[in-house]
């Protein structure tokens, strides 16, 4: 009996919409990081570079056709680890993040 996780990973991309929804999120991200960029005239946080990397890999993952669940059951997997990464590191090092 497959468990629930492996249903929710490997399941086929939902589609365009929560892609658009990834992608926003990717962009609002991204706008956050050079808008600190340009105010503070220093590298931003480098937390907002991870949440790009994680949305954007999400997004990609939704866009795919629906054929293609395996390649996108692997683009989810490598977003949750970017996310995982970040939450480690910020329990590890903190300062690094700029937290």
């Amino acid at each position: 009996m497959p468990s629930s996780i492996s249903n929710a990973v490997f399941s086929e991309p939902s589609g365009p919409r929560i892609a658009l929804v990834h992608f926003a999120g990717s962009l609002v991200f991204a706008g956050l990081y050079v808008s600190a960029w340009v105010t503070e005239g220093a590298a931003p946080d480098n937390w907002l570079l991870a949440m790009v990397v994680g949305t954007g890999l999400a997004g990609v993952a939704e866009a795919l056709p629906k054929r293609r669940r395996q390649i996108a059951g692997v683009l989810r997997s490598v977003a949750i680890l970017v996310f995982l990464c970040l939450v480690v590191v910020t329990l590890v090092t903190p300062d690094l993040l700029g937290i």
